[in-house]
């Protein structure tokens, strides 16, 4: 007598129902909260110092503060809402219509290929430059340095971790589970990233606290020979 498939938790049917019947609408509040919950993880997992603020603020304030939700996670949040999911859904989706119906290893490795040389490029360069916004950028130019500066960082990532979690989605994953999975693995390695780079920058600008700290005491030295 062969086991029967255990029961669907009663959140994830309703969120499959939900993306079934408004896929763009589930996706870009899927994303908009993962952005969210990358930046204000990765700014309390990196060990940053929270925003000061006035000491009568009110204690909705402070309690914002501590949690280090701040006007940059609000951006972050908005950009999973209005660039990251739409331009998924679109470039998923044409690639979805690219190969539906068609089966076996070559239809795989050619999903593979144009997910890792059309659709990762893409999104690691709209990735960088909203993040060049979201971070101050001022001109384009200041955004085309951004993304060119990382844009092979970012996508080695993307080569590395793309082609696996398409691999185990292809071989082990329902189709109607692929975007939840693929969210998952998404959310992980972002937030994986953001700790990196934040922890990254933590210790740069310690380091430049130091040096220009020896600078001054060099400087008081020399004044009293």
């Amino acid at each position: 007598m062969s086991a029967g498939k255990a029961p669907m938790h009663p959140l994830l049917a309703r969120y499959l129902t939900q993306l079934s019947t408004n896929p763009l609408r589930t996706k870009a509040l899927t994303s908009s909260t993962f952005c969210f919950l990358q930046e204000v993880i990765g700014s309390n997992a990196a060990g940053l110092p929270p925003p000061q603020i006035p000491k009568d603020a009110a204690p909705l304030t402070k309690a914002l503060a501590r949690a280090r939700i701040d006007s940059k996670a609000v951006k972050m949040a908005l950009y999973g809402f209005f660039v990251s999911a739409p331009m998924g859904h679109f470039l998923v989706g044409m690639l979805q219509k690219a190969f539906a119906g068609k089966t076996g290893l070559k239809a795989r490795l050619g999903q593979l290929l144009a997910s890792n040389l059309l659709i990762s490029p893409i999104n690691a360069a709209v990735f960088l430059a909203s993040m060049a916004i979201i971070n101050g950028a001022k001109s384009v130019d200041e955004v085309i340095r951004t993304v060119k500066g990382g844009f092979l960082s970012v996508l080695r990532v993307s080569w590395v971790v793309s082609p696996l979690s398409m691999t185990i989605a292809q071989q082990f994953i329902p189709v109607e589970m692929w975007v939840p999975f693929f969210n998952t693995i998404q959310f992980m390695v972002g937030t994986f990233m953001n700790i990196k780079v934040k922890k990254m920058r933590l210790a740069a600008a310690r380091k430049e606290a130091e040096e220009r700290e020896r600078e001054r005491a060099r400087t008081a030295t020399e004044e009293k020979r």
